[in-house]
């Protein structure tokens, strides 16, 4: 049986959906995840594109702006509900790993 289509996020899922919580282009979001993650999640360009367009298809994310080339977006609310769902998958994670080894 293949996977549900993003039942869960990679890494580079989630950072590019936390970015769009404000208005930005591929551009941005190519700058921003590096420095929100100190350089521990990169993504390609091939990569994000990729993920853009297949939010845009999914609906958890939209278009805001088009000049020329440059295209902005903004994440949905059903884009904001999966991001929460994610973000309460890895802290449920978390909690279990804490429970097992006692915190850090």
């Amino acid at each position: 049986m293949p996977r549900e289509k993003f039942k869960t996020l990679t890494e580079q899922m989630f950072y590019i959906l936390l970015c769009l919580k404000e208005e930005c282009c591929g551009m941005d979001i190519l700058d921003r995840v590096p420095e929100m993650t100190n350089g521990r999640v990169n993504v390609g360009s091939g990569t994000l594109y990729n993920l853009l367009e297949q939010f845009l298809a999914e609906e958890m994310i939209r278009e805001t702006k088009v000049e020329g080339r440059k295209r902005s977006y903004i994440i949905t609310p059903k884009g904001s509900d999966r991001l929460r769902e994610e973000y309460d998958r890895i802290t449920a994670q978390a909690s279990d790993y804490e429970k097992l080894f006692g915190g850090k």
